[in-house]
């Protein structure tokens, strides 16, 4: 598969990929590809393998079977170089409230070892794209929920990396709010042609700003291609509609911890570089 990737212009590739809980397959041979460059959304109900198929494509749980790669690597045996080529915004805010705007940065910086010569310049341009260099020395308990989703994209976006998770970006954020967020997305796709991996349960966003959708539904595939070609082949108004197609309008559990994973090794990752 390396060798396929090098003739490929997918950033992220994911073949027959498989995850078993015992006699329990949460994701089941699930194949897709994310193109360099592209915003992707990833669809599904609670439940449906979501969250297990990012852990994976994050390093942060192993496959039972079947190849990924990020960026040429692949994240269950070269897991150093396959975090160094992505950047995460979680759910939940993973920011320390207790710290300045920049301390948020500067520990991330040290974390990702961003050389001490670049450092500062860095971080002054992450948040001057996001707006918040004039608040750099204020608290982030003082911020309000969009405020500090854009210090996270900034912090996500420090140390170059070539995709972006978004993991419920705009979640209980006002429709203002949410706009902004997604307008400083759309503008760093565009200027950086960094590639956007992103959930969202709001189809409304992913119709607006998706390249592609995938959709998964009890651990597999069901629906690919771009909004409008999903819409047309089930004759929907909008891409809600043609989501509830594929995965009907039965009401699911909610996953426990969504990515609760993700997020606990964010906050070891955070302590380490305080050390």
């Amino acid at each position: 598969m390396h060798e396929a990737y090098l003739k490929n212009d997918s950033i992220i590739q994911v073949r027959n990929l498989t995850k078993k809980f015992k006699d329990f397959t949460a994701v089941d041979d699930v194949s897709f590809d994310v193109r360099r460059g592209e915003i992707f959304a990833f669809l599904g109900p609670n439940g449906a393998g979501k969250t297990t198929t990012i852990k994976m494509l994050t390093t942060l749980l192993q496959p039972t079977s079947g190849e990924m790669l990020l960026d040429g690597f692949d994240p269950a045996r070269e897991q150093n170089e396959v975090r160094r080529s992505f950047g995460i915004v979680f759910q939940d805010p993973s920011l320390d409230d207790e710290l300045t705007t920049y301390e948020n940065m500067y520990f991330h910086a040290v974390l990702y070892k961003i050389p001490k010569s670049t450092r500062k310049a860095r971080i002054e341009e992450m948040l001057k794209f996001v707006q918040l260099w004039g608040r750099r020395d204020d608290q982030v308990k003082f911020f309000s929920g969009g405020m500090k989703r854009r210090l996270e994209i900034a912090r996500g976006l420090l140390h170059l990396p070539k995709i972006l998770f978004l993991d419920e970006p705009t979640l209980g954020l006002d429709p203002q709010t949410r706009n902004l967020i997604w307008e400083h997305i759309k503008d760093l796709n565009k200027k950086e042609h960094i590639t956007v991996f992103l959930t969202t349960h709001i189809m409304e966003e992913a119709d607006r700003v998706a390249d592609k959708v995938a959709i998964i539904d009890h651990g597999k595939i069901v629906a690919q291609g771009t909004p409008r070609e999903l819409k047309e082949r089930t004759g929907s108004a909008t891409l809600e509609e043609a989501f509830l197609t594929y995965t009907g309008k039965t009401i699911r559990e909610e996953e426990a911890t969504g990515l609760d994973n993700m997020r606990m090794a964010s906050k070891m990752w955070t302590r380490k570089a305080r050390r």
